[in-house]
């Protein structure tokens, strides 16, 4: 009972912000992202009949506390979905994603993770079963199931039965390109999970922001399937810059950029005023990713290493859904 598997990570270009359901970890609006290939955690599950509890591993360390526990609630749904309650894993984890830092690591770490240990207690999941078990580990995380572009339905249904991902288009789709700036490894200070709720109970913004989805999905998919760059990227960036108000209007309020972020963000405005088309997006963290066409590559690399504060600049094409070895 051992499996190893690998998932990357995604970015999300119409934002997931908000639970209506904190414990099954049901979305407030429909949200859509790209699989990135430069980005991944592969995790390793190995079952064992005579072990007495769960040890985890994350880059050769051992974990405890609450990630561990997180690690371990999860596991608790996998193995009951399996009918294999009182067998315990060990479980080695490797990202190759700066954790917690707003480079979604948690969807890549717990897509692995799920697709490892329902291959290892024998489950047999079709990728719609098991998006909707990776979601319960973590949210973009059933996003991370599939390849390329990537819709995450909320659903309706109070039990969360209807809220998986789908695939939109696959990798090969469309050679659109994303530069990560790295900023800061350091974790975040308000995590994804505490920033959602503090946002959805308190900003006056949140409402509007939810209205907002709808037109959003739509005109992005179009943009999606008939290769309209622009209108992707000028949709993606505005839905970001929408979603990190309302945490500027919560209360407390709160802001994830860092004064670097702020200049990738002029910078990416310079790069489009010179005729290069470029737009960014930034997750729940200080680093921002950029949205760009393979024939800029490398004028948008040296744009982005020659602002202070980047550290690095990690670029990735559209990747592969999660898969098991």
């Amino acid at each position: 009972m051992k499996t190893t598997a690998k998932a990357h990570t995604n970015i999300a270009l119409i934002k997931y912000w908000g639970k209506r359901d904190e414990s099954l970890i049901l979305p407030m609006n429909n949200s859509l992202s790209l699989t990135l290939d430069g980005f991944y955690t592969e995790t390793t599950v190995e079952f064992h009949d005579d072990w007495t509890e769960d040890v985890f591993y994350l880059n050769d360390e051992a974990v405890s506390g609450g990630e561990r526990n997180r690690v371990v609630s999860f596991l608790d749904r996998i193995r009951k979905k399996a009918g294999k309650e009182g067998t315990y894993a060990e479980i080695h984890s490797v990202n190759h994603v700066p954790t917690a830092a707003g480079f979604a690591s948690s969807a890549s770490g717990f897509a692995a993770l799920a697709a490892a240990a329902a291959r290892a207690l024998g489950l047999e999941c079709s990728n719609q079963e098991l998006s909707a078990l990776t979601r319960q580990g973590s949210g973009s995380a059933c996003r991370s199931v599939y390849g390329g572009f990537v819709e995450w339905e909320k659903g309706t249904r109070a039990d969360g039965s209807d809220s998986y991902a789908v695939q939109v288009t696959p990798p090969d789709h469309w050679d659109i390109r994303v530069a990560a700036a790295v900023l800061s490894s350091d974790a975040k200070k308000v995590l994804s999970r505490e920033g959602m709720k503090r946002t959805v109970d308190t900003s006056p913004f949140y409402p509007s922001w939810v209205e907002s989805i709808p037109a959003d999905l739509a005109a992005i998919k179009d943009g999606i399937m008939r290769k309209d760059f622009e209108k992707v990227g000028s949709i993606a960036e505005a839905n970001c810059l929408r979603m990190h108000a309302t945490t500027l209007a919560a209360d407390p309020p709160f802001m994830y950029w860092q004064n670097t972020t702020l200049l990738i963000m002029e910078a990416v405005r310079a790069l489009r005023a010179d005729g290069v088309p470029a737009y960014f997006t930034i997750d729940a963290g200080p680093n921002v990713k950029v949205l760009y066409l393979p024939e800029y590559e490398e004028i948008v690399r040296q744009k982005l290493r020659s602002i202070p504060g980047v550290h690095d600049v990690i670029m990735s094409k559209a990747g592969q859904g999660v898969t098991c070895m």
